[in-house]
């Protein structure tokens, strides 16, 4: 065999492994993502008792507190979904403050059995921020 065929036979070579191994890493990295759905996707879509996940920021004035859970509004700024949630609130749970609930859609009401509070991006150490108050 020719050297100039060789070289070619090792870079095809090379590249089938390459993209064998991005082929395997993407196949396993698969099963890890999770996404999560804003209420305007789901909009006139039907889901048959599919787990997904809800994301958005809580509706101020929505939280309803009651003896069997708590009952809030996720919006995403166009379309609105109602949460039903009973277990233990994360801190970081309030109006205005992004969230995303694990759970069921029955009727265009969520019934949430996993419940994510997100805080924002900037952070500010303590010092500081009382500095800044102080101004």
């Amino acid at each position: 065999m020719k050297p100039k065929y060789k070289r070619l036979l090792i870079i095809l070579a090379t590249l089938a492994c390459f993209g064998g191994a991005i082929a395997l890493v993407l196949i396993a990295l698969q099963d890890n993502v999770t996404y999560f759905y804003k209420p305007s996707d789901l909009k006139n879509r039907s889901l048959k008792k599919e787990r997904i996940r809800i994301g958005g920021y809580v509706k101020n004035g929505s939280i309803i507190r009651a003896a069997d859970g708590i009952t809030f509004v996720v919006t995403d700024m166009t379309e609105d979904l109602i949460i039903k949630y009973d277990g233990i609130v994360p801190d970081l749970f309030r109006e205005g403050q992004g969230v995303i609930a694990e759970g069921v859609l029955l009727n265009q009401l969520f019934i949430a059995d996993k419940l994510l509070a997100k805080h924002d991006e900037n952070y500010t150490p303590p010092q500081i921020a009382k500095a800044m108050k102080d101004k």
